[in-house]
């Protein structure tokens, strides 16, 4: 279940994760890489975001979808 945006919980990120669905399998690692990089820099933009709570604080989980591929300029 996706979350929105919560600056409180941003501030207290620890770990990132970004899931790639199947549909992207033929993305190159290389750029994955530079994809996953630019939605963590502007979490506040990804089409799905959760905050998973850990012991010191929240990890931050984007999973990439094709709009946002499109809006990193893949």
């Amino acid at each position: 279940m996706a979350n929105e945006f919560d600056p409180y919980r941003e501030a207290l990120v620890q770990e990132t994760t970004t899931i790639w669905p199947d549909d992207f399998d033929d993305v190159e690692p290389a750029e994955r890489a530079r994809i996953a990089e630019q939605l963590h820099a502007d979490p506040q933009s990804a089409s799905e975001l959760e905050y998973i709570r850990l012991h010191s604080g929240f990890a931050r989980q984007i999973t990439v979808t094709t709009a946002d591929v499109e809006r990193v300029g893949a």
